[in-house]
């Protein structure tokens, strides 16, 4: 493989979780009560585009990707209207207009996940060890969307001159404490929509000039995707699949409620992206290490670590409060492990044990269960369970709820270490690599 396939791979990534990464960590505190004031249902169903995306991005997508239109011409087709959805997002403010730009961003952009992970694969030597190494540039892209945000909802107009606050320092905390409140945060935060609408345009042009990926001319099974699911009957392939929905509930539990979280136990606003993105740049590590992970725990192991860490984030949270606020935030840095570790490891995995002429088919399928079954089921989950452990107290005359996280956490606690459990027992791949 060239050298500049090979970067422009690690744009490719970088963009397309630049994407993603610039909107989703703070939408459920934009949907709360302080601005759109959603429902937790329409709320539940906002997150669940994903959800319904996932199902045609498997059905179309896949086998538009596998079958008929060459893979980079595929992704700028889908990240042109995608982004244009997502600048809409910027301007409206009832569910109904919302929740249709969000579903049409997200038919257009879930596909490209499964997409861009097939051209990665199919322009690398050794998946194993060079797929880590160019995917983490996502994780730098969705980095390098959360840190712009610290600075974003800060009032200007009110910040002192550095002069009168006795040095740099001192006026950087300044300014980092002073924030917009009210229409003027709400309006710093509708510009995430804008960065991420813009970066998605951006895409839709650098996809042109990807190293070219055509459709399989294998004579096969006509329809990709039916191809895919049928593999569904070998076991380690089954389990995984299996497990794979309950580490996605426990994952997207994570982007349901640190935010808010984060935000009941003190964390400014401005630093609440900032502080989840703690994760992503150890997913960055964790992408550097996972071909030598794999080698020397072997896929099982591997991917337990994956799912134990989502154990030991959750673990801390629910013993976390004020008192123990850099703790929770520092817990954060297992998120790379448990990205890396399992749902890396399991794209790995199906590109290395499904059939090279159903590859974009094979990943739309584990993708429809990470973003699709997994997560509509956990937007719900999430949702109910937030009723369940709410009580409601008066704040100023205002009757507010308040979450119990403490027993709300031990919920996704439970489920990773039957996931883990799931994965020791039954999970029995092919010896090709050490266990």
């Amino acid at each position: 493989m060239i050298v500049t396939d090979r970067r422009k791979l690690c744009v490719m990534f970088f963009l397309e979780y630049f994407i993603k990464g610039a909107w989703l960590p703070l939408l459920g505190l934009y949907m709360g009560s302080r601005y759109l004031n959603f429902s937790g249902f329409e709320q539940a169903w906002v997150f669940n585009a994903f959800a319904v995306a996932s199902v045609t991005g498997m059905f179309f997508g896949g086998q538009l990707a596998d079958r008929h239109v060459s893979q980079e011409k595929f992704l700028a087709l889908s990240h042109l209207i995608g982004g244009l959805a997502m600048l809409g997002l910027a301007y409206v403010k009832t569910f109904w207009p919302f929740f249709g730009l969000m579903l049409v961003h997200c038919f257009f952009y879930v596909p490209t996940l499964s997409v861009a992970n097939a051209i990665a694969f199919a322009h690398v030597d050794d998946r194993r060890k060079e797929f880590g190494f160019v995917r983490l540039w996502g994780s730098v892209g969705w980095v390098a969307a959360a840190w712009p945000l610290i600075f974003i909802p800060i009032d200007w107009a009110r910040v002192p001159a550095m002069d009168q606050t006795g040095g740099f320092l001192p006026w950087l905390g300044t300014a980092l404490s002073t924030l917009k409140s009210g229409p003027a945060m709400e309006g710093a935060l509708t510009g995430t929509f804008l960065v991420s609408g813009s970066a998605s345009l951006v895409l839709a042009a650098f996809s042109l000039f990807l190293p070219h990926t055509p459709p399989s001319t294998h004579k096969g099974e006509p329809f990709a995707p039916f191809k895919a699911i049928k593999l569904l009957a070998v076991p380690s392939i089954l389990v995984l699949f299996i497990v794979t929905f309950f580490d996605s509930l426990v994952h997207y539990g994570y982007y349901f409620w640190t935010s808010r979280y984060l935000q009941s136990i003190g964390v400014p606003e401005n630093w609440i992206a900032p502080a989840m993105s703690i994760g992503q740049t150890m997913e960055v590590v964790a992408m550097a290490m996972l071909g030598f992970l794999i080698k020397k725990l072997g896929w099982r192991k591997t991917l337990m670590f994956g799912v134990l860490s989502q154990a030991v984030r959750f673990g801390v949270y629910a013993i976390g409060d004020r008192d123990l606020l850099w703790p929770v935030i520092a817990v954060n840095v297992v998120h790379g492990f448990a990205y890396a570790c399992f749902f890396a490891t399991v794209y790995i995995y199906v590109d290395e044990h499904f059939p090279s002429d159903i590859r974009s088919s094979a990943q739309s399928l584990f993708n429809l269960q990470i973003l699709g079954i997994s997560q509509f089921a956990s937007g719900f989950l999430w949702g109910w369970l937030g009723e369940v452990f709410a009580t409601t107290t008066t704040v100023g005359g205002k009757i507010v709820k308040v979450i119990d996280y403490h027993h709300l956490f031990l919920v996704p606690f439970g489920i990773s270490l039957v996931a883990a459990i799931l994965l020791a027992v039954f999970f029995h791949p092919p010896r090709e690599t050490a266990e």
